[in-house]
C-alpha cells in the first residue's frame, strides 16, 4: 500500500468554480499561453504573483473576457481564503469609500492600496490561497494557483457526450450517493466523486501549467526529462492535500511529496530541488483516492441529526447529516434533505463555519443562525430560509417561490423561478442562466446575536450591492429576469426565538425609500389605533369587534401560508441548550 493516501480538497470546487460552463478561453490551450506569458514578464507584475492591472490586462487584452468577469474569477479566488476577519473589514471599508466605479478601479490598482492580506509582510510560495499585496504594492494573487483555478473552471464545461444521451457513461465517478438516494452528480460543486474524476483526467495539463518555460517544448508540452519545481508543487497543494498512511493528521501535498519515503517514487531531487515530471504524475495518480471529509464520506458515515420532526400524515422523512468529529476547519459539512411542512431552527456549534447543502426542502421554514461558509439551496419549493452571515457564498439552483433573507460575502442564482433574496452582500449578486421572476430586496430582519456572527467571518454593513446584480452569460442582454422589490410590497421580518446577544435592529438601517414606506405603514396604523379608540364603542361592541379583527387576521394567516409556520414554530430549537447540534 502507499505510504501517502492523496485526495483532493473539496472547498476549491465549492466555492471557487462557478457553477456554468467556463468561457472557451479559459482552456488549456489558452491558459499554456497564459503560463509562458505571465513567466515571460515576471518583472511586470506576473510572477510569482499576478498583479490586478496585468490579469485585467491579460484577461480583456488576450483571452477576450469583460471586465467585470476578469474581476469575477479573481474576487472569487479571493473568497476561498480563510482571511483574517479584521482585515476583511478593513477592506470592506476601503471599498465602501469609492464613490465612483474609476475610483474603485484606481483603488484596486494603484501601489500600495492598504489590502487585508498584506499586512506588511511578505508569504511564503507554499501558504495556500496566499491573496495580498505583492512586492509592487499592488493587488495581487499566487499565479499558479490561479492558473489551478482557472483550470479547475473547467469542470462545469457542458460536455457533448452528455448533452446527447442526457447522462455519462455509467462509470464510478456518477455513483456517488445521495440523501434521496439517487445520483448526485448533477451538482458537480457538491460532488468529490466528479472533483477526483476531473484531477485524474487533467492532472497532466495541471502539471504542464506549473512548468517552467525551459521544460516546454515549443507548443507548451512537457517531454519526459521535464522537471517540476517544489514551487510549482507548493502551489499543487491549493487542491490536493492527504494523510501519511493511516494518520488522520492532515499534511499539504507539498510537505508529503518531501518525506523521506515518496522521494524515489515521485522522483524528487535534492539536487536540483524539483521533481522528475512523469514520476511525480505517477506517483500522484497512485496515492490519489477519494475525499475521506467529502459528501460521499458525510452521507455514507458521518453522524446522523434528528433535528427535523416526522410530519404525521406524509412518508416523507427528513434526512440530515454531518461530518464526523475531527475533521479540518474547511471540510465541515451539514446536509440536509427533504425538510416537509415544519419549522426548523437551528443555532449550533455544528453549523459554525460549515459548508451547508440543503435540499429538496417543501413549504417550510429553515432558520440556520449560526456563521456559515457557504450554502447551497437546490429544487425547493415554497419555503423560507434565513440564514445566518456567510463567509462565502450562497449558490440557489432549481428552487421555485422560495424566500432567502441572509447577508452573504456572495450570492449565485440559476434556474429559480419567482424566488425573493432579502440581502446584504459587498458583492454584486450573480444571476446566471435559467431564471425568471427574481425579485430583490434589501435585508430586513436581526437576532441578537447577528452582528457578532457578522465579525466573525468578517462582513461588514457597506458596501451593500444588494440592487446591482451581475448577468453573467446572459441571454439576449435580457434585464427582465429580475427587478427591484416596490418599497410598497416592503415589510420587516422577525425572526420569532429568544436569544441573548446586543443586536436590537437591522444592521446598517434600511434605504430611505424602504424605510419612508415602513413609517407611512406605521402611521396608518396609529390613525387607525386612535380611530377606534375615539369611535367610543360600548364592551359589548368592543367584543364584536375583537372577535371580526381576528376572524379576519387568521384568514389572513391561512391565505399567506402564515399558519403553517406559527403550527409548527418551536421556540426551544434555539438556544445555548442545542448548542452541541
Amino acid at each position: 500500500a502507499a505510504p501517502v493516501r492523496l485526495w483532493v480538497k473539496t472547498e476549491p470546487f465549492l466555492v471557487g468554480v462557478l457553477p456554468i460552463p467556463p468561457p472557451a478561453r479559459l482552456g488549456p490551450h489558452y491558459l499554456r499561453k497564459m503560463a509562458v506569458y505571465t513567466r515571460v514578464r515576471a518583472a511586470e507584475g506576473c510572477f510569482p504573483r499576478l498583479s490586478w492591472p496585468r490579469w485585467r490586462h491579460i484577461a480583456c487584452g488576450k483571452l477576450q473576457l469583460g471586465r467585470d468577469l476578469a474581476w469575477l474569477y479573481f474576487e472569487i479566488f479571493h473568497s476561498l481564503l480563510r482571511r483574517d476577519p479584521p482585515r476583511r473589514l478593513e477592506w470592506a471599508e476601503t471599498e465602501a469609500a469609492c464613490v465612483s466605479a474609476d475610483e474603485l478601479e484606481r483603488e484596486r490598482s494603484k501601489v500600495g492600496a492598504p489590502h487585508p492580506e498584506s499586512g506588511g509582510r511578505g508569504e511564503s510560495p507554499a501558504h495556500p490561497n496566499a491573496f495580498f499585496l505583492s512586492p509592487l504594492g499592488k493587488l495581487s494573487v499566487d499565479t499558479l494557483q490561479f492558473l489551478l483555478f482557472l483550470c479547475i473552471q473547467q469542470m462545469n464545461k457542458v460536455s457533448l457526450r452528455r448533452s446527447l444521451i442526457g447522462e455519462e457513461w455509467p462509470s464510478p465517478r456518477t455513483k456517488s450517493p445521495s440523501l434521496s438516494g439517487k445520483s448526485s452528480s448533477d451538482n458537480k460543486n457538491w460532488n468529490d466523486q466528479e472533483h477526483l474524476a476531473f484531477v485524474q483526467s487533467h492532472l497532466l495539463d495541471m502539471l504542464e501549467l506549473l512548468l517552467e518555460p525551459e521544460q516546454l517544448t515549443a507548443s507548451s508540452h512537457s517531454t519526459h526529462s521535464s522537471m517540476v519545481s517544489y514551487e510549482a508543487v507548493c502551489a499543487l497543494s491549493f487542491l490536493i492535500e492527504g494523510t501519511v498512511s493511516k494518520s488522520r493528521t492532515v499534511h499539504p501535498l507539498h510537505e508529503l511529496a518531501l518525506w523521506q519515503p515518496c522521494q524515489e517514487p515521485n522522483g524528487y531531487s535534492k539536487l536540483c530541488r524539483a521533481f522528475s515530471l512523469p514520476k511525480l504524475e505517477s506517483w500522484l495518480r497512485s496515492c490519489l483516492t477519494t475525499n475521506p471529509f467529502g459528501m460521499s464520506a458525510c452521507l455514507r458515515a458521518g453522524k446522523k441529526l434528528a433535528w427535523a420532526q416526522q410530519v404525521e400524515g406524509t412518508t416523507r422523512r427528513a434526512k440530515i447529516a454531518c461530518n464526523t468529529r475531527g475533521v479540518p476547519e474547511e471540510s465541515s459539512m451539514v446536509i440536509m434533505s427533504q425538510v416537509y411542512k415544519q419549522t426548523l431552527a437551528k443555532s449550533s456549534d455544528t453549523l459554525v463555519g460549515a459548508h451547508v447543502r440543503i435540499h429538496r426542502c417543501n413549504e417550510s421554514f429553515v432558520y440556520l443562525l449560526s456563521p456559515l461558509r457557504s450554502v447551497t439551496i437546490e429544487k425547493c419549493r415554497n419555503s423560507t430560509f434565513v440564514l445566518g452571515p456567510v463567509q462565502a457564498s450562497v449558490h440557489v439552483h432549481s428552487c421555485d417561490t422560495i424566500r432567502v433573507i441572509v447577508i452573504c460575502h456572495r450570492l449565485s442564482l440559476s434556474a429559480t423561478t419567482g424566488c425573493t433574496f432579502h440581502l446584504l452582500t459587498p458583492t454584486q449578486p450573480l444571476i446566471l442562466p435559467g431564471n425568471q421572476a427574481v425579485s430583490f430586496a434589501p435585508f430586513h430582519t436581526h437576532y441578537p446575536t447577528l452582528e457578532d456572527h457578522m465579525a466573525q467571518v468578517g462582513l461588514a454593513t457597506l458596501p451593500n450591492r444588494w440592487d446591482d446584480p451581475m448577468l453573467v452569460c446572459r441571454e439576449s442582454g435580457d434585464r427582465s429576469v429580475f427587478s427591484l422589490m416596490p418599497p410598497s410590497d416592503f415589510y420587516t421580518f422577525v425572526i420569532p426565538f429568544e436569544m441573548e446577544g446586543d443586536t436590537t435592529e437591522t444592521p446598517g438601517g434600511l434605504p430611505q425609500a424602504y424605510q419612508k414606506a415602513l413609517s407611512q405603514r406605521e402611521q396608518k396604523v396609529q390613525i387607525w389605533q386612535k380611530t377606534v379608540k375615539e369611535a367610543a364603542l360600548t364592551k359589548d361592541q368592543r367584543k364584536q369587534f375583537q372577535v371580526l379583527v381576528e376572524n379576519k387576521f387568521y384568514e389572513w394567516l391561512v391565505q399567506t401560508g402564515n399558519r403553517l409556520q406559527l403550527d409548527s414554530l418551536v421556540p426551544s430549537a434555539v438556544g445555548s441548550k442545542q448548542a452541541a447540534g
